[in-house]
Parts: structure tokens; sequence; C-alpha cells
């Protein structure tokens, strides 16, 4: 199935205890069906000092479910995802607004 979800898209949390939090899509994992965003979900990894790095308590974002997301469109707002052909190239676009998002 096509990734209506990218690495780079600009998303916004629907659910959950970042509710309204907005972020980066860093990696997507479409097997499990889950994302890392930058700025969310955000929990603290304690670590060991070693000789490269210093050790401590380091914030580290975890992977959050692709349906807990919502692409943001030009105007900021949430949107869902289709997809449609134009010419020979299958292409995704928002559906509140009908704008094509990656061309």
């Amino acid at each position: 199935m096509a990734a209506k979800l990218r690495k780079g898209d600009k998303v916004v949390v629907l659910a959950g205890k970042d509710k309204g939090k907005e972020g980066t899509i860093t990696s997507v994992d479409p097997k499990a069906g889950k994302a890392v965003v930058d700025g969310v979900n955000i929990a603290i990894r304690h670590t060991r000092q070693s000789q490269t790095s210093q050790g401590g308590r380091l914030p580290k974002a975890l992977p959050i479910d692709l349906s807990n997301l919502a692409l943001l469109d030009k105007s900021g707002k949430a949107t869902r995802v289709g997809f449609r052909m134009e010419g020979d190239k299958k292409v995704r676009y928002a559906k509140t607004t009908g704008d094509v998002i990656d061309a």
C-alpha cells in the first residue's frame, strides 16, 4: 500500500499525551505502522557514559502510531491524504483543499 505519510512531512498529533503537538517526521516504519516525529512522544533514556558520549538522562523521541498522526496542509490544518493520477503519475493530495502535496 502506498505511504500516506512520509519522511519530512509536517504532521499534527490527533490522540494521546501529545495531542495537538506538531512536528516533522524523521523516520517511518511501514511494517509496524509507526513513525518517529521530532518533539513528540519524548521519553528519558538513561545512558552510561562512554569515551565518545557524556551519558546521563537523554531525551529520545519514540515511535508513535500512524493512525494518531494527520498531515498539515498549507493553511496549517489537519487533513487526510488521498491519491489521484495526474497524467501518468500517481500523486498525494490534501482532501480538505485538493492541493497536491508533492509534485
